[in-house]
């Protein structure tokens, strides 16, 4: 009996060292200057979801991802907001590396107005609906990994990948996560910034 104890107070002990180590890794909230001075260190992964769309369309007739037209896409209140993000991280000089973005004609137009480029990735979509394999597996890694440290990742993508990967609440269109490794899930989510709040982020 004293032998089990012993035992069960070993394995209590293994699992607090690695909460709180866990615990440690993971990065702090941040916001402000404090945010921008992390973004310009470099880490992390900007994730956005795409701007504001036209809810009367869908994508239930689309024949592929080029076929725009049977897509929802963005407004041109979408736009100008996208254009306006853009403008706003130009100023702060976020140094970034490589932008992806789900291949949607939303959410490529989204990034390429915000970055002036996107490379089309599936992996921030997630795989397809009732693949055997985790569908979201791939996105997880990417922000688990995050980027080298002097550059960051910028993502545009949905809200259901996020929600997915990260819980609630859902990112509002046009809003980003601000994602680091580290942390008991891989990652840890440090900030969240809405369409009209980057601007903010500079110190006064």
């Amino acid at each position: 009996m004293d032998r089990a104890r012993a035992f069960f107070r070993l394995v209590a002990a293994c699992l607090a060292s690695v909460a709180l180590a866990a615990a440690a890794q993971a990065p702090a909230s941040l916001e402000g200057p404090a945010l921008l001075d992390a973004l310009k260190r470099g880490g992390y992964v900007i994730y956005f979801r795409h701007t504001s769309t036209d809810f009367s369309q869908n994508d239930a007739g689309m024949t592929s991802y080029e076929d725009c037209g049977r897509q929802r896409n963005l407004t041109d209140a979408g736009r100008r907001e996208a254009r306006d993000i853009g403008a706003a991280i130009a100023r702060l000089r976020i140094p970034l590396g490589d932008v992806l973005a789900s291949p949607f004609c939303r959410t490529m137009e989204t990034a390429r107005l915000i970055f002036g480029r996107a490379t089309p990735a599936t992996a921030v979509r997630g795989g397809p609906i009732g693949a055997d394999a985790d569908r979201y597996l791939d996105l997880k890694a990417l922000f688990a990994r995050g980027p080298p440290a002097g550059t960051n990742i910028a993502i545009a993508s949905h809200g259901n990948p996020f929600y997915a990967v990260a819980g609630p609440p859902y990112l509002a269109e046009g809003e980003a996560a601000i994602v680091a490794p580290g942390g008991a899930n891989g990652f840890t989510i440090v900030a969240r910034v809405r369409k009209d709040e980057w601007a903010s982020l500079a110190p006064r």
